[in-house]
């Protein structure tokens, strides 16, 4: 058998550098696992490929992994002949030891846990740690990370508390100790209704076929609609050609543009009226006597001022939003404004709000050193102690720009590693938290299991045994959740109107937020992704754009995960009218962060939202 096993790595091209003790280990490995010297040498072939080795030289000291290699093949081999055949291996035996010594921690500490609980606390920890972790089972669960090692867990980054203290008989304010590693008793969630707001966006829809037409009217219909909400507020007159010389003031509205392929800058602000106003032409636009104004390509504007030679606006006011509330009712008539109206306020005096808790979070949901996934397996655990109505988890869960990802050295392909890591402990997440637990996922264009596309079509998750309590989100995307209305987005539209923003700051000491004014910017244009030409990389589809894009009202929570630092901001949205405060509604913008960051930890918000934000807490927590 080992001159077979020789022959075979010879005429394959392969030398064994320890011929003696690699030939004993591999007859073990044809004995144990019924192979032939053929397979045993093609499945080194698979090993050496997909580790990237540089030799063709046999190392004794790659047998250890190649012997998980096997034992990995053999589960899948299994697994496709019996879905509920489990083979045990060390993983199992790792499992058992970290009971015990569970188990051993109890009787030390005294922890009063009945039978019941106990056991209900096993199933879950035991179903997170195997069930049908087969990418994970070549790897010791004891292996020690970066990720692993690190002190600071569960910290408060940031919080804002208008909530009152829930405080103990004594008085005295009582803390939960994030620390301890004993999960307290789950007491019955109060289920949370979910209702999506479709869009016309299904899984496996027809994309990438857009045209310059569609490109087109996407632009063209953004100027006309907000135009005409600008004309409805009654505040501005009736858009003019701003390319026509006149010494009078007039009105426009137009979008922003660059003349050229650089940043904008003072000598190159474009305004790309309307065909309808303009036939489409683009003059010049100046903004230097403008004390104050935040402006990007893609923008629309209503612009005051006047245009003496032909060739150059010269702006004495800029208007970039538009209430959202006008807006949404340009189009309705009369009778059916009115219905709305009442149907709005008899829902609001015959109810009252009610506190929804969630807990909110962004991809990568694994660190870049391996594929385990621990910072998921982290945050689903702390979602266990705390018992929230709402698990929101937004991408990237398969992350393309994972090194390991990129290199293409994993040997699942994508769906395998998003079903049998991401959806199996999500599913063991939901099934020991009961029915009433609801999960939210948005994808992200960043997900390599999935369309590179945006609009992006949600996931397909029919085939879950927990469907039923997991609401898979178009990206962008829009629900609500106890009558409290949420949007989501996953592109870095934040990040992207960063590198592109030109701005200008009035000198009277009042503090320049820059995250706010960035946030503002997705409300005052009513788009999830208001840039044009969209950042690079961004596979925009404006045949499906328009629809899916679009915020008809303001949300109360909007979610806008960025690689920009983590931030929750209330945002006023509104106006002023001549001589009075229009009255506003406050939006909750809320940047996550990242779960992983590199080979460490990342962020997640801990939200209790009770109708409005001056009802809420709000926790920006490392994991």
């Amino acid at each position: 058998m080992e001159e077979e096993i020789k022959a075979e790595f010879l005429k394959s091209g392969f030398t064994l550098d320890e011929e003696q003790e690699i030939l004993k280990k591999c007859h073990t490995f044809c004995q144990d696992y019924r192979l032939e010297p053929s397979d045993l040498v093609s499945s080194w072939e698979i090993y050496y490929l997909n580790r990237q080795l540089d030799e063709s030289v046999v190392k004794d000291a790659e047998m250890d992994g190649f012997l998980g290699h096997l034992q990995n093949e053999q589960l899948r081999a299994s697994a496709k002949k019996d879905p509920g055949l489990h083979m045990y291996s060390f993983k199992d035996v790792v499992m058992v030891l970290d009971a015990e010594d569970e188990d051993t921690k109890d009787v030390i500490l005294g922890t009063p846990i009945d039978k019941y609980e106990k056991l209900q606390l096993d199933i879950y920890d035991s179903a997170r740690k195997t069930n049908g972790n087969i990418y994970s089972s070549e790897r010791k669960s004891k292996l020690v990370t970066p990720f692993g090692k690190r002190s600071n867990k569960f910290v408060v980054k940031f919080n804002i508390d208008n909530l009152p203290t829930i405080e103990t008989a004594n008085g005295i304010e009582e803390h939960y100790d994030l620390e301890d590693g004993i999960i307290k008793r789950v007491q019955p969630l109060k289920s949370s209704s979910l209702v999506v707001h479709r869009s016309g966006l299904e899984p496996g829809c027809r994309f990438m076929y857009d045209r310059i037409e569609d490109r087109f009217n996407a632009i063209e219909n953004r100027i006309r609609k907000h135009a005409a909400a600008l004309v409805a507020s009654s505040l501005y007159e009736e858009p003019m050609d701003p390319s026509v010389a006149s010494q009078r003031s007039m009105f426009a509205v137009g979008m922003i543009c660059c003349d050229g392929e650089g940043h904008l800058n003072d000598k190159s602000i474009l305004l790309q009226s309307s065909v309808e106003h303009s036939r489409g032409q683009r003059v010049r636009l100046e903004l230097n006597k403008l004390s104050h104004f935040s402006v990007f390509p893609g923008q629309i504007v209503g612009i005051k001022g006047h245009n003496p030679s032909g060739h150059c606006l010269i702006a004495s006011e800029l208007v970039d939003s538009v209430p959202l509330s006008i807006a949404a009712d340009a189009d309705l008539p009369p009778t059916k404004k009115q219905a709305l109206d009442e149907e709005i306020q008899a829902t609001h005096l015959s109810s009252t709000p009610t506190e929804t808790t969630m807990i909110i979070a962004a991809g990568p949901f694994t660190t870049t050193d391996n594929l385990l996934f621990e910072p998921l397996s982290e945050l689903l655990a702390y979602a266990t102690r705390n018992s929230p109505q709402l698990l929101i988890l937004l991408g990237p869960f398969i992350d393309s720009e994972h090194p390991q990802i990129k290199k293409g050295t994993v040997d699942l392909s994508f769906d395998d590693i998003f079903q049998s890591e991401v959806l199996r402990m999500v599913q063991d997440y939901l099934e020991y938290m009961g029915p009433n637990a609801r999960l939210v996922m948005v994808p992200s264009i960043r997900d390599a299991n999935h369309d590179f596309v945006f609009p992006q079509p949600a996931f397909d998750l029919d085939s879950l045994n927990v469907r039923l309590q997991i609401t898979s989100l178009n990206n962008p995307g829009i629900f609500e959740a106890d009558q409290v209305m949420i949007g989501c987005c996953t592109v870095d539209i934040l990040k992207h109107l960063s590198g592109e923003e030109m701005s200008r700051h009035s000198m009277d000491g009042q503090p320049n937020d820059r995250l706010s004014r960035l946030a503002s910017h997705i409300l005052s244009q009513q788009s999830f992704y208001p840039l044009y030409p969209p950042a690079e990389g961004v596979p925009m589809d404006f045949s499906l754009a328009s629809e899916v894009l679009h915020i008809s009202s303001v949300p109360d929570l909007l979610i806008l995960p960025s690689d920009i630092k983590y931030f929750v901001k209330v945002l006023p949205v509104g106006g002023t009218t001549e001589g009075e405060e229009e009255q506003m509604k406050r939006c909750v913008c809320i940047n996550p962060g990242r779960l992983a960051k590199g080979e460490g930890g990342g962020t997640f918000v801990e939200l209790k939202y009770q109708g409005s934000s001056d009802k809420m807490n709000a926790s920006i927590i490392s994991i």
